[in-house]
């Protein structure tokens, strides 16, 4: 009676529980009470689990019931004797019995499997032996019983294949002994189950009894996914033996079960030959896969390409899977057929034929094999020989060590000019999108599927765009020719389609998409490096042909003057810049043809329709800094003459500011080839006229003076955007000026003098301080007092724009479209709002330009160093920067604290630290602390976090409102952590001792601790905790930061708290120690409450047994705090400690320390918790396919056939 009535109200609990029309209360309740059963008495746990999960309760209380037993096995086992544990077993076993019927749930079926594993796992082979006559007996009672036993089978395995850490080594490599040695009986058992019950599948479907079909069908698919559950780690020999492998392969030809068959062969596919495996037996079990699946292939390919011939989706969606297992091999046990030329031969051709086909699915998931096989393939240096004249390579094999291997040779070999040509072919042809390409284009690409945003789930246009270049430069490095022929062939296609032909805008985006290809290629075949450049003189001049007589002359021959064919012409001349560096005699005809290019587009300001040439100029001028980046020194001779007509256009007024400013960036980079002194002479040359305007006092105080400057500042367009390219240059000029390593090395060996002065450094003095007092105006605007009474129009610019909002929405910016690009100088307007709206808009661009610029520019001066930090008044910097910290937003504190401050603190001289960090520091930690506190209080209370940067946006959308603010929020808490973990590496803590200087402390060697003033000097982090002002705030902002759900701000945080630590552990500094031993360790586990924090989670367990085993016999807080927590007695402490004393491992002690803390809390760390596997099992293949879309269904009523009809 007492146990009906405890599983009365076990029952009632659950439904509570499981009820959200109940009251919170009620739920609560019913939790905790359920909780009491968990941890109460294990004989009143077990009796009444066992009572509910009986068919004459609902599912919810079943299923609920099934999880308290497997609670109880994973948890609570050794509490029960051996024969209790014993009865257990056999009761679990009956309920598979009990519950192998048709009506029952298939949940209540995997979660009685998953119980019947768990037992088996915790006891061990005794049990498995014990309980095998009885589990194949159960499975020869029908297909239901047969299936139970092979979900059962499948759950063995869990902790081998899924990670736990909480599994203790020893116990993971007993079970995976103790089921190794079980693999004779299992394997033989799942062979019986596939045969017997597909045969009998299809005989049940011959008979017309779908419903038996069914039952067996399920049976084969559980079984399969037993099979995958041991196909990654069961020795391969086994599979073989067993029939595993063939029995797969043989349901590859089945429509019902192919898929799930497919994940066994992708799993056993990437296994890699151990070292104490048979290399004969494993070799041959796997060249039998090969086998097995190119037959797949080829009949598919042959399939495909047959005219005629429909295929639909489904067969795709397994060629899918096949191509997917073939990359697999291929990638990782090539060497299991490459004795054999044959299939080694038709296994390539195949790869080629997925990489080559039409489908992008195929295409795609063949693309790694040969990005791999190509990236091994020329990764390593040959000794070559003579270069034959088609460019291959002849590699002697008695040529010495640094020949390939005979393996690869051979594979060499096979990728022969027809390969590498094919695969070029289909990289360039990928190389555009299907959105810029639409039928009809004069350049046709056929029924090739290219990319298109519609194929969901497979990265980034660029970053597929990236891997095909990849190969191509892989190919190239391998086949020169072939690949400047092909590259060549291909351009001079595309030009002759458009030269023939009206040019409509997907023929410029074909011709668009070369340039890149051009680039890579030439890379490879001319990086200085290959060895064509000083092979066989006929191998130089083949190539000098193509890029020259061909490429180069082709181009310069050119006439187009449309503003888009400009552009992609200054392209095509700037990819060249590589093979100009070796054969600078075209480099004068190149700067020629770009300046032409340049004059032939309108030079209008303020007229929409010439905006695209606008742009197009821009694009112009940046082809010379590319150019001068690519081909180096040969553009040295060229630097007067292009000095010349910079002069001459800017005098004639056909250069403006934003043009002449990226054509003196490309100055800077032509002169960090020359040396020092040249930067120097070009640096004076180019920023002396701005000098003589930007240190004039004028201005300064015209527009910089009080608050009222800025407005007026804002109303004069012209000298607004004037200023902002006299920013920009500046950033231009720190970004490009400076010593490169194979310059400074020369000098120095020739000189023998230290580090040369960085060439702005001069500059610095004159530059700065007008730039400080400019973004002091800028960041008053924010501040109460100015804002209150600015205009609308301003108060309007200073919003977050629409496509800031749409960034941190993580929507997609839709690309500005070249018609948009106004003429303010290089400005962003949209020409067709009305006037008033582009004028507010200039202003919001021209705010966000100067802070993103005058941020750059003090960041990148801040690296240069001393010459920085002596040039500047901090007072003033401080002013600047922290005056009106309070009133910023927070995406401007996160971009202050990026660009300014972490470069400020990396370079600041340890003797300026007093100087110049506390009064930048204090001001920010001092706001951060208050308004992120604030901040995640409202968000973690409210579900808002109300940040300052929204509160002037109209919300049309509340959800995007809140979305954005936590976005904002989030960002400036990692930002926050960001500085932190500078201040914590170890390059400005370079005083401090490591923890392994200590070993086990003890009170015998307290005399070897120091002041906490004696590492102020020589430790950053020592430094701040010295100044309590610094201090207070930063302490306060790491205890709250482990409340807040951002686990990947907590590990930056982490690394400044290891730091602290690590003080405490090395000064006599009371205070310090008593807040880590008891304040830190709190906080840390309360971060350990948090499931965000699981992946930080080993991070955190690590400070805390630092704190513990360092800190505990110094002050008494560590024990207080653990004993604190609700489920701790004083034993368990005690056991604690004794383990610990035990073993000197720190890994073994983090261990140690994670039970302690899961035990002290009942389980209730989620950020530990969450790394247990979740008991889950599915019937459907792990892989997503979300690039293929769903068929239609075609099969009407009453003309269903096979299994698919049934299942």
């Amino acid at each position: 009676m007492e146990e009906n009535s405890n599983a009365n109200n076990v029952a009632r609990a659950i439904v509570a529980a499981l009820d959200w029309s109940s009251s919170p209360d009620a739920r609560k309740a019913a939790v905790s009470y359920l909780e009491s059963i968990k941890t109460g008495d294990i004989r009143v746990l077990a009796s009444t689990s066992f009572l509910l999960v009986k068919k004459d309760w609902s599912s919810e209380i079943r299923l609920h019931a099934f999880k308290m037993l497997q609670h109880l096995v994973r948890l609570r086992w050794e509490e029960l004797n051996s024969t209790e544990r014993r009865n257990f077993a056999n009761l679990a076993v009956d309920l598979m019995s009990e519950i192998a019927n048709p009506c029952e749930e298939w949940a209540l079926k995997s979660q009685t499997a998953a119980l019947v594993a768990e037992i088996v796992r915790r006891e061990g082979l005794n049990l498995w032996q014990d309980l095998l006559p009885s589990l194949v007996s159960l499975s020869n009672n029908g297909p239901i019983q047969a299936e139970l036993v092979a979900m059962m089978l499948r759950w063995l395995p869990e902790d081998i294949t899924v990670h736990n850490e909480d599994l203790e080594g020893d116990r993971r490599r007993l079970l995976l002994r103790g089921l190794t040695q079980s693999l004779s009986e299992i394997f033989p058992m799942l062979y019986t189950f596939l045969e017997r019950h597909f045969g009998a599948a299809l005989n049940e479907v011959g008979r017309q009894q779908l419903d038996a079909a069914k039952q067996h069908a399920a049976t084969v698919t559980a079984t399969l996914n037993a099979v995958n559950a041991y196909a990654e780690w069961a020795p391969l020999s086994d599979l073989a033996k067993y029939g595993i492998i063939h029995g797969c392969g043989f349901l590859l030809s089945s429509p019902d079960f192919r898929l799930h068959a497919c994940e066994f062969f992708k799993l056993v596919s990437s296994r890699k030959r151990s070292v104490d495996s048979s290399s004969s037996e494993f070799d041959s079990a796997m060249s039998n896969i090969f086998q097995i699946l190119m037959n797949v292939s080829r009949d598919f390919l042959y399939k495909s390409t047959s005219s005629g011939v429909v295929i639909d989706e489904s067969e795709y969606e397994f060629a899918e899977y096949i191509c997917e297992s073939m990359v697999s091999l291929g990638s990782s046990n090539l060497q299991c057929i490459t004795g054999d030329s044959t299939i080694l031969s038709h296994y390539l051709q195949q790869m080629l034929g997925y990489f080559q086909h039409v489908k992008l699915t195929l295409h795609y998931q063949s693309l790694p094999f040969w990005l791999v096989l190509m990236r091994d393939l020329v990764s390593k240096p040959k000794i070559v020989g003579p270069a034959a004249a088609d460019g291959s390579i002849d590699n002697n094999p008695s040529s010495g060590s640094g020949q390939v291997d005979n393996e690869k040779r051979k594979l060499l070999s096979f990728i022969n000019d027809d390969i590498c040509g094919t695969m070029l072919d289909v990289c360039f042809q990928r190389l555009i999108k299907r959105e810029k390409v639409l039928p009809g284009t004069s350049f046709s690409l056929g029924p090739l599927e290219l990319w298109s945003d519609d194929f969901e789930g497979k990265g980034e246009f660029s970053q597929y765009r990236s891997r095909l270049l990849e190969l191509a430069r892989f190919v190239a490095s391998d086949k020169p020719l072939v690949a400047a022929i092909k590259v060549s062939e291909r351009i001079a296609t595309i030009i002759k389609s458009l030269l023939i032909s009206p040019i409509s805008a997907q023929d410029i985006a074909v011709m668009e998409s070369m340039p890149m290809a051009l680039e890579n290629i030439a890379s490879v075949v001319f990086d200085g490096s290959n060895e064509y450049l000083g092979g066989s003189s006929e191998t130089q001049l083949a190539l000098c042909r193509i890029f020259e007589g061909c490429l180069l002359h082709q181009l310069l021959s050119l006439k187009w003057t449309e503003p888009a064919l400009v552009e992609v012409l200054g392209h095509y001349l700037d990819a060249l810049g590589i093979f100009l560096k070796y054969f600078p005699e075209g480099v004068g005809s190149v700067i020629s043809k770009l300046f032409e290019l340049l004059n032939s587009l309108p030079f209008v300001v303020k007229d929409p329709r010439t905006s695209s040439a606008r742009y197009a100029r821009l694009q112009i001028c940046t082809s010379f800094v590319r150019l001068a980046k690519s081909a180096e020194k040969s553009l040295l001779p060229h630097m007067k003459g292009i000095a010349d007509t910079m002069d001459y256009l800017q005098r004639e007024g056909y250069l403006l500011r934003a043009e002449h400013n990226i054509l003196g960036e490309a100055f800077l980079v032509m002169a960090s080839v020359a040396g020092v002194q040249q930067q120097q002479e070009v640096l004076a040359w180019l920023l002396e006229p701005l000098s003589k305007q930007w240190v004039q006092v004028e201005w300064q105080q015209t527009y910089l003076a009080d608050p009222t400057g800025p407005l007026r500042l804002c109303s004069e367009t012209s000298f607004m955007w004037s200023i902002f390219h006299t920013v920009t240059f500046f950033e231009r000029a720190l970004k490009r000026s400076g010593i490169r390593k194979g310059s400074l090395n020369s000098q120095n060996s020739s000189t023998g003098s230290s580090t040369p002065l960085h060439p702005m450094a001069s500059h610095l003095s004159w530059m700065l301080p007008p730039l400080l007092k400019l973004l002091r105006a800028i960041h008053s605007l924010w501040s109460p007092p100015v804002s209150q009474s600015l205009p609308g129009e301003i108060k309007a610019a200073m919003i977050m724009s629409e496509v800031e909002q749409t960034g941190l929405l993580g929507e997609v910016n839709p690309k500005l479209s070249k018609s948009v690009l106004g003429s303010i100088d290089g400005c962003q307007i949209d020409t067709n709002k009305e006037y008033a709206e582009s004028h507010e808009t200039d202003i919001r661009n021209w705010l966000k330009c100067i802070r993103d610029s005058g941020y750059n520019v003090l960041g990148l001066s801040a690296t240069i160093g001393d010459s920085f930090f002596k040039c500047l008044d901090i007072s003033s910097v401080a002013l600047a920067l922290v005056e009106n910290i309070q009133s910023m937003e927070f995406r401007h504190i996160r971009q202050l604290i990026h660009s300014v401050l972490i470069p400020l603190v990396k370079f600041c001289p340890s003797d300026l630290w007093e100087e110049w960090l506390e009064k930048l520091l204090h001001p920010l930690f001092i706001h951060s602390q208050q308004a992120l506190s604030c901040s995640w209080s409202c968000l973690l209370r409210e579900g808002r976090a109300r940040v300052p940067d929204v509160h002037a946006i109209l919300s049309g959308s509340d959800l995007k409102v809140e979305v954005m603010e936590e976005k904002l929020l989030r960002d400036l808490t990692r930002e926050i952590g960001a500085l932190l973990s500078v201040l914590a590496s170890p390059g400005l803590n370079t005083g401090l001792p490591s923890l392994e200087q200590f070993g086990h402390f003890s009170r015998g060697n307290m005399s070897s601790l120091k002041d906490l003033d004696a590492f102020a000097s020589t430790s950053m982090v020592g430094f701040l905790l010295k100044h309590k002002g610094l201090a207070l705030p930063l302490s306060q902002i790491n205890l709250e930061a482990f409340t807040w759900t951002d686990g990947e701000a907590v590990t930056k945080f982490s690394s400044f708290c290891g730091v602290v630590v690590l003080l405490a552990i090395s000064s006599s500094n009371v205070e310090l120690r008593e807040f880590v031993a008891k304040d830190l360790f709190y906080a840390i586990i309360q971060g350990l409450a948090l499931e965000s924090n699981a992946f930080v989670s080993a991070d955190l367990v690590a400070l805390c047994r630092e704190i513990f085993v360092y800190l505990s016999d110094r002050d008494p807080s560590p024990r207080q705090v653990l004993l604190s927590l609700p489920c701790i007695t004083p034993h368990d402490l005690l056991a604690f400690e004794e383990a610990l004393a035990k073993t000197s491992s720190p890994k073994e002690q983090k261990q140690h320390m994670k039970s302690l803390l899961l035990l002290a809390t009942g389980n209730k760390l989620k950020a530990l918790a969450a790394q247990k596997s979740m008991n889950v099992i599915t019937n459907v293949s792990t892989k997503p396919r979300s690039m293929v879309n769903a068929p239609e269904p075609r099969i009407e009523e009453g003309e269903s056939v096979g299994l698919a009809a049934i299942l």
